[in-house]
């Protein structure tokens, strides 16, 4: 018998004073069963980081030739490809030519260092590519707030994400690699 998705619906507001983008978003994400509660976690994050009303989720990791996040010209041509956790250096080239900006949502703990390590050298030509990196300690906490359904209110100010949901305020400040923290 094959396993299927697990729906998460997310409820999430956005102020972004930096992008000066306000809105509130109802977002419905498929957890695939190999999928972990911080890499869906991590897509939301990126959902937050480069809200807009055209972004939308791939089809995940059943399928390779998608990033977790994508926005699309009106042309269909592919403004912005972000990607989660740690791809391999041939996707990323991939995507940096079909793509007029790529970001990574990199996270990991030790293991984004040793990733970044092997592959920044042969990636530095590509101007097109951000590369930020999330504190594991940050991730952890960002994990323990998936629930099926979620009603999150983020703040971004300065670079600085303060996601609340309840009582419990998680700031998260990504750590740029390569690139930069915003992309139009």
């Amino acid at each position: 018998m094959a396993l299927t998705a697990t729906i998460h619906k997310a409820e999430l507001s956005i102020s972004d004073m930096d992008r000066h983008y306000y809105a509130t978003h109802a977002l419905t994400l498929a957890r695939h069963p190999s999928e972990t509660e911080e890499r869906l976690m991590a897509r939301l994050l990126a959902f937050t980081l480069y809200a807009d009303e055209r972004l939308e989720f791939g089809k995940g990791l059943s399928d390779t030739d998608e990033p977790a996040l994508w926005r699309k010209a009106y042309t269909d041509e592919i403004e912005l490809w972000v990607d989660v956790g740690l791809p391999d250096e041939t996707r990323l080239r991939k995507a940096c030519n079909q793509s007029r900006h790529v970001v990574v949502l990199a996270y990991g703990g030790h293991a984004v260092d040793v990733w970044w390590s092997k592959i920044a050298s042969t990636l530095t030509r590509h101007d097109n590519l951000s590369v930020l990196a999330i504190d594991h300690a940050d991730m952890q906490q960002l994990a323990t707030l998936c629930e099926r359904s979620m009603r999150l209110q983020c703040l971004i100010q300065d670079g600085e994400l303060q996601l609340i949901a309840g009582d419990l305020t998680l700031p998260i400040r990504p750590a740029i690699r390569k690139g930069e923290y915003a992309v139009a």
